[in-house]
């Protein structure tokens, strides 16, 4: 069972908004209440925050799906929902968050460091809230917006300022142990160490971490052993010490060949340049540290190589972890690389952070920046036809908001896009009625045939709750329509006041038309016996 991770792939988003809610107030002898919806709560965000009290991404490597909690929805009343609490993972000092592609999203350093892995969906405003002066009482809301979801993926870089590196069993673990208050795994078998161990290291006023990571050997870069993964952690030091075990009874081994060994795989290796140093690992600060010479053996080899690591500019220490020798002046001269970085990146970060100040520029009162266009427009082809795709933060997000089985909600929709610009654009685009225009381009994208006429004025609109005259197929004629209609009635009643006259006259009605009109003008008294056709 795995118990020390430093790399997970962590699927996080965030919770859901609550929908809005459509309510009118009913209350006795208030017969316009007006509308007392409430607004839906906010979906919670996942967050990613530094604690010192974790080492390890164990946990996320059992539980990978990380979901937030959603927002609760509006109620009448004026009730809202409550918003969703905050999803917080800690996580160690030195994690970098990087998305699938291996961009880096952040780098956490520093204990309270914090990311937003995924931002909760807006809660949905209710019909209170979109009430107006000329909207009185909507019989719509707004629903919730879905969080975001993301594929993040977790890389736990240990922040060392001197790492210790060479063959398994060259006392590495044993020399952490000696200088600090680690207390790793130490045995007489290779491989001991199979994760990173730090110490914390106190020379005079200087204090510094140091970074026992688990041997290489030959072919590391190739996968042997246990290849390169563990190298990330020590891509933050600022020095390098090479432990040479000089008591080792292997044969073909020899403290000179292990150097160049262990040299070779660090040049092979590729650094990661989001870890804040982009100098190779083979270049930076070296010491070179003879290990084991409590054995006699292992002493007299030490002196010999001595001068020859010396030629090469090394500084060179001589040292048993089993009797401490030499023990304090290596770690006065770590120290004093440590002291000598930190004051280099200081003067670095000191740079950079420099504020260049520019000119201010005035402009005459009133004057106006051009606004900001909030979407584009793409023409495409599906089937040999045009496709307008509108793209936008605000386009898209409206287009979640929207309930499409209410038509005053698809109104207000219109309206909001006709606001924004979208007619217009898609007029200089070069679209016509009927063509199909897309907004969003994922998954939840929405489709509709273009309409220009449907333009904004939906409070204008004399039409019941939940309803939009607009989207009704009902097609008003024009004035030569209706005159011509109008004819036509005309020439109806005309022939069929005449077919009645030329049947009363065949006999078929034993009254005649005049006479029953002339009667219920009351010219005609009733009693009197009706003209018979036959005189």
């Amino acid at each position: 069972m795995a118990e020390f991770v430093d790399r997970v792939v962590l699927h996080v988003s965030g919770g859901r908004g609550g929908n809005g809610c459509v309510s009118v107030r009913r209350e006795k002898f208030k017969p316009l209440g007006g509308p007392n919806g409430g607004n839906g709560g906010n979906g919670g965000a996942v967050i990613l925050r530094v604690d010192n009290q974790t080492t390890t991404l164990l946990e996320y490597h059992h539980s990978p799906h990380q979901h937030a909690p959603n927002g609760d929805i509006g109620r009448g009343d004026m009730h809202h929902g409550f918003n969703g609490e905050d999803l917080v993972l800690t996580v160690p000092q030195g994690t970098v968050v990087k998305d699938r592609e291996g961009n880096v999203l952040a780098d956490l350093l520093r204990v309270g460091d914090e990311y937003v892995a995924a931002r909760g969906g807006m809660g949905g405003l209710g019909n209170a809230a979109l009430a107006s002066a000329k909207r009185k009482a909507p019989g719509f809301a707004l629903l919730g917006t879905p969080g975001e979801e993301a594929d993040i993926v977790l890389e736990l870089k240990s922040i060392a300022d001197v790492a210790l590196v060479g063959y398994p069993s060259a006392g590495k673990s044993s020399l952490i142990a000696a200088i600090s208050a680690a207390r790793p795994k130490i045995a007489d078998y290779p491989f001991t160490t199979l994760i990173p161990n730090l110490g914390v290291v106190q020379a005079g006023d200087v204090r510094y971490t140091v970074a026992d990571v688990p041997g290489l050997i030959e072919g590391a870069s190739e996968g042997r052993g246990l290849g390169h993964r563990f190298l990330r952690h020590v891509e933050r030091s600022s020095a390098l010490v090479h432990v040479i075990d000089c008591a080792t009874l292997e044969p073909g081994r020899d403290p000179i060949s292990d150097f160049e060994v262990i040299r070779g795989e660090l040049e092979n290796y590729e650094v990661d340049p989001t870890a804040g140093v982009t100098v190779p690992l083979h270049e930076r600060p070296q010491i070179v540290v003879l290990n084991k010479i409590d054995v006699p053996e292992a002493r007299e080899l030490a002196e010999f190589v001595r001068p020859e690591f010396e030629e090469m500019g090394f500084k060179v220490f001589e040292i048993s972890t089993a009797s401490h020798e030499g023990l304090k002046s290596l770690i006065f001269a770590m120290a004093q690389l440590v002291e000598e970085d930190r004051v280099a990146r200081a003067a670095a970060e000191k740079e950079a952070e420099r504020v260049v100040v520019e000119a201010p520029v005035v402009r005459p009162k009133g004057f106006r920046g051009k606004k900001k266009q909030e979407f584009t427009i793409r023409r495409e082809e599906r089937n040999l036809e045009p496709l307008f795709r509108v793209i936008g933060e605000k386009p898209e997000r409206w287009i979640q908001q929207t309930d499409f089985n209410n038509d005053e909600a698809v109104g207000y929709l219109a309206d909001r896009l006709a606001r924004l610009g979208v007619e217009d654009e898609l007029f200089k685009a070069g679209a016509r009625a009927g063509d199909a225009v897309v907004i969003g381009e994922n998954d939840n994208s929405v489709i509709f045939d273009w309409e220009p006429t449907m333009v904004g004025g939906a409070e204008l609109l004399s039409s019941p709750r939940g309803t939009d005259a607009r989207l009704e197929e009902i097609i008003r004629p024009t004035r030569a329509q209706k005159r011509v209609e109008y004819k036509e009635r005309m020439d109806a009643k005309a022939e069929a006041r005449a077919e009645l006259e030329s049947e009363r006259a065949a006999g078929v009605w034993t009254e005649s038309v005049e006479y029953r009109k002339k009667l219920k003008e009351g010219k005609v008294d009733e009693n009197i016996d009706m003209p018979n056709v036959e005189d």
